[in-house]
């Protein structure tokens, strides 16, 4: 299973808002950390706030942060409710395959997909930035970063 890149950034920017000293970040910051393009972490903020695993706030001191302790956020809950599709085969999908009405190779990649969510069910966010030590200085973090002044609108 591959899943999209808008799934990906959301973990990243969850993980990042986890590390963060004083919780909060800015778009741009997390952007900066990471080497990705600001428009689309701009998408994927929306995203997150949509599904309500992200706050936005107001004015200068504005930013984004988690909407719930990162003991609570459940990564399999996260991918779920990122991910667009989970199909790991095209007939898991909408497609069609002309033996699919008796293929068992449909329930095998089932299985696996459960597997594999399982897995993702068992962690939060906590259990994946237990290692902040390690984490904190490859994002540029140190411990104290401060939140830009600059306004981010995330609507």
């Amino acid at each position: 299973m591959r899943m999209t890149f808008h799934t990906d950034y959301a973990l990243r920017m969850l993980i990042y808002l986890a590390l963060s000293s004083d919780g909060r970040a800015t778009v741009g910051q997390i952007a900066k950390a990471y080497d990705l393009s600001r428009h689309h972490l701009l998408k994927v903020a929306q995203t997150l706030r949509a599904q309500g695993l992200i706050e936005t706030i107001r004015g200068r001191t504005g930013g984004i942060r988690l909407a719930s302790s990162p003991a609570q956020i459940n990564v399999g809950t996260v991918v779920r409710a990122v991910e667009e599709e989970m199909v790991v085969v095209e007939c898991m999908g909408s497609g069609r395959c002309q033996i699919s009405p008796a293929c068992r190779l449909k329930g095998v990649f089932a299985e696996a997909l459960s597997s594999f969510m399982d897995i993702l069910d068992r962690y939060s966010l906590a259990d994946v930035v237990g290692n902040r030590g390690d984490l904190i200085p490859l994002l540029g973090l140190d411990g104290g970063n401060k939140v830009q002044t600059r306004k981010v609108a995330v609507e």
